[in-house]
């Protein structure tokens, strides 16, 4: 392992979120240590701390959605309404297939279930930049937990828990498996 500092420090605090995205998407939060992260990175524990001074600041940072995945959830949304279900569940599945986005989803996922201010955060995202996007499209609260409901399952299910025969079903059998319940959620009868 490499010692102290890293030339640059952009590279060095990338090499860190890295190493961090794969250890919190891997061991969860609560697994996850400052000097494993330090290791995976090449770097000595203290550099870490330079960089985040606590454990919870960098899984703050690790997680962030980037600005792109808001974007795409704002083009899902727009559109013919009688194909909203399908242009949002390829969203979804286009966001947690990416190697960037993915390990972060995973990671605040599966720490979510075990650590109190990684659901707190996993909240805070869905509510300001998820749920409340749908209930503007949907025009009710219900039918957008619904759909949240429906893709955080999917989500548990096929790239945390990675439960067969989900975990590798073909993509767009599962697009067109789940997106029609999406759509009824949005549009249809819920009594």
């Amino acid at each position: 392992m490499s010692r102290g500092r890293r030339p640059g420090e952009t590279r060095t605090r990338d090499a860190i979120l890295a190493a961090a995205r794969e250890r919190f998407a891997r061991d969860g939060y609560d697994r996850t240590t400052i000097r494993g992260v330090a290791a995976d990175a090449g770097v000595d524990p203290a550099l870490v701390m330079h960089f985040f001074p606590a454990k919870e600041e960098l899984f703050t940072a690790v997680i962030d959605l980037p600005e792109d995945v808001e974007l795409a959830i704002e083009r899902a949304l727009h559109g013919d309404p009688g194909r909203l279900g399908e242009r949002l569940m390829r969203m979804f599945v286009d966001v947690w297939e990416d190697p960037v986005t993915g390990p972060r989803m995973i990671g605040l996922l599966r720490s979510a279930a075990s650590y109190d201010a990684a659901a707190a955060r996993l909240r805070d995202v869905f509510d300001a930049r998820i749920l409340r996007r749908f209930a503007e499209v949907s025009h009710d609260d219900l039918r957008s937990d619904l759909v949240s409901s429906q893709l955080v399952g999917v989500a548990m299910l096929r790239y945390v828990l990675r439960i067969e025969p989900l975990a590798s079903a073909e993509r767009e059998a599962l697009i067109a498996a789940v997106a029609p319940t999406l759509q009824r959620y949005f549009t249809g009868a819920i009594e």
